[in-house]
C-alpha cells in the first residue's frame, strides 16, 4: 500500500506489541493494526466516520468496532430501528476480529456439550445448542448476503486427536452429541483422516462436525463494517472512552475530540477491555495471549507432503490447543497459547513454540520461511463461557463478550441478542448466558497469572505426557 494511502487510512500511532489489558490503562489512540496476516491481504480498509470531533447525543453508543459492536448494530438497525454511534479508541476491528485464525465453529466458549449437561442439565444444554446452532444460520446469513466477500470456506470441523489416548473421549462426545443433540458428527480413523483431508502426522483420528467454517478476518470485519455504515450506524474511529459517568440515566462518555451524551451504552471491547472503563466489567474477564503465524506459500511438494485437501478449521484436542488451517493462496496458519503477560510477549522462545508445534504436524514444513508473525488477547472469562448481559436493570448498559477463542461465529448471533437487549426485547432470553453476569474474581484476576504459569506446565504435562 503506498505510504499516501496508509497516512490517510490507516492509525497514526504505531503498533504497541506489548500492550496488556491487565496493565494498561486503555489499549491507546488511534493505534495501528498488529502486523496479522488479515490485514496484510485484505486491501484498503474502508472509510469510517473519522475521531468524534465535538459534544454529541446520540440513542445508542457501542464501544469497540470488533464482530460483536458491528453485528449490535447491523441488527439495531435491521430489526428494531436504531441507528446506533461506535466509538473505537484505534481503528475498526483493531483487536481480536483482526488477531483471530479466522475459524467458525459450532461453539462459544470453551465448554463441550458434556459440560454444559453436567453444569447446567440436558435441558438447558439443549436449548444452548440451539442457540449455537441459530447463532450459525445467522453468521451465514451475515456472509451470504452477497454485502461482501470474506472467502468463506466451508466443510464442517475438524477436531482432530493428537494422541491415541483422547479417542475414546472424542468417541464419547460424537456419540454424545449424535444421541442427545441429533448433530450428525462422526469420528474417523487416521487413516481416512491423511487420505481425505490432511495428514498431520501427530493425529490419532479424528472427530467431524458438520458446521464449521473458515473466513478471511479482517475481509469479514471490513465487510461488517460496511454493512453497519449503510444501515446508518456511524463509526468512530481514534475516539477511545477516557471518562464516563452517568448524569438522571443519560451516559455521558468522555473522549479526546468531545462528549458522547448516549441513553444506552453497549460494551464491545472483549479481550481489550480497560479495567477502568466500567466497574460493571472490571475483572469479569482473563486476557489470555494466543501467538500465530503464516507460512510462505507453499510449494507442490510440501503440499503434497502434509496432505491438504480442505480449507477447513482444524483443532487438536490439547488443553493449550492449536488452531489451523491450510489457506487459500497455499499458505498454513497455526496458532496456539503464547506468553502470559504483554511483557514478554516478544520472547522468541514463543515464537518458537508454535514453529515447532507446526513441524510436529508437519516435518516437512520444519524451518520454513514465515511471512506473518502476530499475537492477540483472547477474552476467556473465569467460568468458559460468554455472557450477553445487563448487568443493573436500573442502567441501561449492556455487554457481550467472553467467547473464550470461539468467537469468530457466534459473536455475530451475541451482537444480535446484544441488540434486542438494547431495544427492551429481552423476552425469551432465558438461557444462563443471557441471564447471570460474567463471573468475577474481584481484586485476585490480575494475580491469577501466578496460577496461570502453573497451569501452563501442568496442561502441558497432561497433553504431551500422560
Amino acid at each position: 500500500m503506498p505510504d499516501s494511502l496508509r497516512r490517510k487510512h490507516w492509525p497514526k500511532s504505531s503498533y504497541d506489541p506489548r500492550y496488556d489489558p491487565l496493565v494498561d490503562s486503555g489499549p491507546g489512540h488511534n493505534r495501528d493494526y498488529a502486523p496479522t496476516y488479515w490485514i496484510g491481504t485484505a486491501g484498503e480498509p474502508p472509510e469510517d466516520d473519522g475521531p468524534v470531533s465535538g459534544d454529541m447525543d446520540v440513542d445508542v453508543v457501542i464501544i469497540g468496532s470488533g464482530y460483536t459492536g458491528l453485528s449490535c448494530a447491523i441488527h439495531l438497525a435491521k430489526e428494531h430501528g436504531i441507528k446506533a454511534t461506535i466509538l473505537e479508541a484505534n481503528t475498526v476491528a483493531w483487536g481480536c476480529s483482526t488477531r483471530n485464525g479466522g475459524q467458525a465453529q459450532m461453539s462459544s466458549g470453551r465448554l463441550k456439550r458434556s459440560q454444559w449437561i453436567d453444569r447446567w442439565g440436558v435441558d438447558v444444554a439443549k436449548k444452548l445448542h440451539a442457540e449455537i446452532s441459530e447463532g450459525f444460520e445467522v453468521f451465514r446469513d451475515l456472509i451470504g448476503s452477497g454485502e461482501f466477500d470474506c472467502e468463506p470456506q466451508e466443510g464442517g470441523h475438524f477436531y482432530i486427536a493428537h494422541k491415541p489416548g483422547v479417542m475414546a473421549k472424542l468417541e464419547k462426545e460424537s456419540k454424545l452429541l449424535n444421541d442427545t443433540f441429533g448433530y450428525g458428527s462422526r469420528i474417523m480413523g487416521k487413516e481416512e483422516l491423511h487420505e481425505r483431508y490432511v495428514k498431520d502426522q501427530e493425529a490419532a483420528g479424528a472427530m467431524w462436525e458438520p458446521d464449521g467454517t473458515c473466513i478471511h478476518a479482517a475481509k469479514l470485519a471490513f465487510g461488517y463494517q460496511q454493512l453497519a455504515r449503510k444501515l446508518g450506524a456511524t463509526i468512530h474511529t481514534g475516539s477511545p472512552v477516557m471518562g464516563w459517568k452517568t448524569v438522571n440515566g443519560v451516559h455521558h462518555l468522555t473522549t479526546p475530540g468531545g462528549t458522547v451524551r448516549a441513553r444506552s451504552v453497549a460494551l464491545a471491547t472483549a479481550g481489550y477491555t480497560p479495567a477502568g472503563l466500567n466497574n460493571k466489567t472490571k475483572n469479569r474477564l482473563m486476557p489470555i495471549l494466543s501467538n500465530s503465524i503464516v507460512t510462505r506459500p507453499l510449494t507442490d511438494e510440501e503440499k503434497e507432503a502434509c496432505g491438504f485437501q480442505t480449507c477447513s478449521p482444524l483443532t487438536d484436542t490439547r488443553t493449550l490447543r492449536h488452531y489451523y488451517r491450510y489457506l487459500p493462496d497455499g499458505r498454513v496458519q497455526i496458532g496456539s497459547r503464547s506468553a502470559v503477560t504483554g511483557k514478554d510477549a516478544e520472547n522468541p522462545k514463543h515464537l518458537a513454540l508454535i514453529k515447532h508445534g507446526l513441524a510436529r504436524k508437519f516435518p516437512a514444513l520444519e524451518g520454513i520461511d514465515l511471512d506473518y508473525s502476530w499475537w492477540g488477547w483472547v477474552d476467556v472469562s473465569h467460568d468458559m463461557m460468554p455472557r450477553i448481559f445487563q448487568p443493573d436493570p436500573k442502567q441501561t448498559i449492556y455487554y457481550a463478550m467472553g467467547y473464550g477463542g470461539n468467537g469468530v461465529m457466534y459473536s455475530a448471533q451475541a451482537g444480535r441478542r446484544m441488540a434486542q437487549l438494547v431495544a427492551g426485547k429481552s423476552h425469551g432470553l432465558d438461557l444462563p448466558i443471557f441471564t447471570s453476569p460474567l463471573p468475577s474474581h474481584g481484586v485476585l484476576t490480575p494475580f491469577r497469572r501466578l496460577g496461570q504459569r502453573f497451569m501452563y506446565a501442568w496442561y502441558h504435562m497432561q497433553d504431551e505426557m500422560l
